[in-house]
């Protein structure tokens, strides 16, 4: 672990909470859990099991610190903690920026996401500019994260209608926008339709998978092999009563309706 040095209580907008650098590497910031739970009106006994629940994909030493296995005392002196709360708590989690930019993620809202704009701004990525004492750097610096952090939130609602969306055709649209704000190009995304077996219709339709092979062949909807259409496409699977692999038609939403229509006829 990089030597850590606090650097005092810190106010950055409504928020105050301990400031440390060092840890992550020299003069990287980074936040106690303690301090991250107060801002977002959490406890620290909540974020704790959050980021336990998702340990995996917090990494030692780049996104998250336990100051109780490195057992400084005189870190967590410094920081404020006293024995009886060490002796206690079974983590003493610290995080980096990019750390706190996972827990985010499972935090997944929009309070979450102004409170991240606000100390990324004024907090985490302010340090050289602010050392140097260029003001025209600090407010380049702070304009560039601000639409960055725009962007992605404008990319993180859209995608998030896309998802609720029920048109195939809106999605689509939803989701190249998205790609737009984080990319810069309109790129429709391919969205993988859903497929059905003869069986997976027959199920839904309540007859067997013999009955919707008649109806699809007497109504034509099938395309030749190998071929799709919009009503389905050839695929190889392997028979159930052989290694071999045979041609299998799989039903699209469009096969799917026209055989219950075909079932009327």
């Amino acid at each position: 672990m990089n030597e850590l040095k606090v650097l005092g209580q810190e106010k950055i907008g409504q928020y105050e909470f301990t400031g440390i650098e060092g840890g992550f590497g020299e003069n990287k910031r980074a936040m106690l859990v303690k301090d991250i739970a107060a801002i977002h009106g959490s406890t620290v006994k909540r974020i704790n099991e959050l980021i336990n629940r998702n340990r995996p994909r917090f990494l030692t030493g780049i996104d998250i610190l336990d100051l109780k296995i490195e057992k400084s005392m005189v870190v967590l002196n410094d920081l404020k903690f006293s024995k009886i709360e060490v002796n206690n708590a079974n983590n003493i989690y610290m995080l980096s920026e990019r750390g706190y930019a996972k827990l985010l993620k499972i935090l997944e809202d929009d309070t979450a996401w102004d409170i991240y704009d606000e100390l990324v701004d004024n907090y985490f990525n302010m340090r050289q500019a602010i050392k140097a004492d260029n003001k025209a750097l600090v407010a380049n610096k702070r304009l560039a994260i601000m639409e960055e952090n725009a962007k992605t939130r404008k990319a993180n609602l859209l995608y998030k209608i896309a998802m609720a969306t029920e048109s195939q055709s809106s999605a689509q649209s939803m989701l190249a926008l998205a790609a737009k704000e984080l990319t810069g190009e309109m790129t429709i995304p391919v969205m993988k339709r859903k497929e059905y077996s003869a069986t997976e219709v027959g199920e839904k339709l309540g007859i067997s998978a013999q009955k919707v092979g008649k109806i699809a062949n007497k109504l034509g909807i099938k395309a030749e092999q190998p071929g799709q259409n919009r009503f389905g496409r050839w695929a190889n699977s392997k028979s159930r009563y052989s290694d071999k692999e045979v041609a299998q038609w799989l039903y699209s939403e469009d096969g799917l309706n026209a055989i219950r229509k075909g079932m009327i006829k």
